[in-house]
């Protein structure tokens, strides 16, 4: 037993070394994109309808460091905004599945052939699926009058400063502090597989062939797990014998589909949107990951081999201890998103209990949307706590409550208090 845990905490070490340097490059990488890539520029690319916004869509979505439930709100924005069926399922399909930070480990963990076919196949999936919801798609949900588009500072979220300061802030402080906990567990799974399970373990059944793609479709689909924090669990999997291409099915399945997102998909864009949607990622995750299975074989290509030259070992180690200082400090950072007025100008203030909020993401995407709402002045959305405080004059809590829910999440109670 000594034995089997001394393993343990050594996979999770060679685990972290490996993949630090590369996590925390694709950090500061994530950083910049969300300044110079925010999600009023995705949606006045997005707005409309065509082939060509649901292209655009599939290219926004590749690079952009959003989990599967970050993207759900931003997604129902995206639509409440005026952006088409297709690009929005576009866009749900290939953002979640990669991201700059899940490259970045994929390189690290995998090697470049996994690291230049992941990202390539999230495209094509999300330009498949998008496609098809264009052409065969149903319009239920869709607003009739698209709500008029706050582009101020004061409705983004996004505090007045420097870039540089906005920059090191997300890369930092909000994107590990979204992945933190999901990152952590991939991590313990991916060592307790490398420790527990004997080599070759898993090649009797999941060595390869559509068997394997679709045993993992079937853990992959229902399960969440980020992009980032799967990668970890796929590179143990290979070594116990998971062929590449089965390993590529949860790597897409897995970060592309879960509840909340089928849900959601279902709620603002109907069922059959829902249903081509899942579709999509099960087909094209089943083919990819065949295909790469081929690609394997037919170029006799190492599977699984990182890049363990490209970085000298105590880059790695010094990398490795600052990724756990950052992911340990995520877990103490405040949680509240907007600020509230310093005047007594609003006539009311509105606090708001709401379900579903996992991460920053869901905190500034309701902030958002209640700021734009009729009436409201200021709003702060507590993701700890799970509540808001909307101040204004003439609030209305079913259209607020509305707002909110249209993003996926549900407001269970409301209370005017008193001033």
């Amino acid at each position: 037993m000594e034995g089997v845990a001394i393993a343990f905490v050594l996979e999770l070490w060679e685990t972290l070394r490996e993949m630090a340097p590369f996590l925390i490059f694709g950090f500061f990488v994530a950083g910049v994109l969300s300044v110079l890539i925010q999600p009023e520029v995705v949606e006045r690319h997005l707005g409309g309808r065509g082939l060509w916004q649901v292209i655009k869509a599939a290219i926004f979505g590749v690079p952009l460091p959003l989990c599967s439930c970050g993207v759900i709100p931003v997604a129902a924005s995206l639509r409440r905004h005026g952006a088409g069926s297709g690009a929005t399922t576009s866009f749900l399909i290939s953002t979640p599945q990669t991201g700059v930070d899940s490259i970045m480990v994929t390189l690290s963990l995998l090697g470049p052939v996994f690291a230049v076919f992941r990202p390539l196949i999230s495209f094509v999936s999300g330009l498949l699926g998008g496609s098809l919801v264009t052409y065969f798609g149903s319009s239920a949900g869709s607003r009739e009058e698209p709500r008029p588009k706050c582009v101020e500072e004061c409705c983004t979220g996004v505090e007045i400063q420097g870039k540089i300061p906005r920059v090191l802030r997300y890369g930092f402080i909000t994107l590990p502090r979204d992945i933190n906990k999901a990152l952590i567990i991939g991590v313990l799974v991916a060592g307790a597989i490398s420790a527990l399970v004997p080599d070759d373990y898993f090649s009797w059944i999941l060595g390869g062939g559509i068997v394997s793609m679709l045993v993992m479709m079937a853990v992959g689909i229902p399960i969440y797990v980020c992009a980032t924090a799967s990668v970890p669990v796929a590179a143990a999997l290979i070594a116990k014998g998971v062929s590449p291409g089965a390993a590529l099915v949860f790597l897409m399945t897995g970060p592309a589909t879960n509840a909340a997102t089928v849900t959601t998909v279902w709620k603002i864009m109907g069922k059959r949107t829902a249903g081509i949607y899942l579709g999509t990622v099960a087909v094209s995750s089943v083919a990819a990951g065949l295909f790469l299975d081929y690609i394997f074989e037919a170029g006799a290509l190492p599977v699984a081999s990182g890049m363990p030259w490209m970085v000298p070992g105590y880059v790695k180690t010094i990398s490795a201890g600052a990724l756990l200082a950052i992911m340990v400090a995520a877990f103490f950072r405040p949680s509240k998103v907007g600020e509230k007025p310093m005047t007594k100008e609003a006539g009311q203030t509105l606090k708001l209990t709401i379900e579903g909020m996992s991460c920053d993401h869901c905190a500034r995407s309701i902030q958002r949307a209640l700021v734009e709402s009729p009436g409201v002045q200021s709003a702060v959305v507590d993701l700890k706590s799970g509540e808001a405080l909307v101040t204004g004059e003439d609030l209305d809590t079913a259209v607020l409550s509305e707002a909110i829910e249209e993003l996926g999440y549900k407001v269970v109670d409301s209370d005017f208090l008193e001033e």
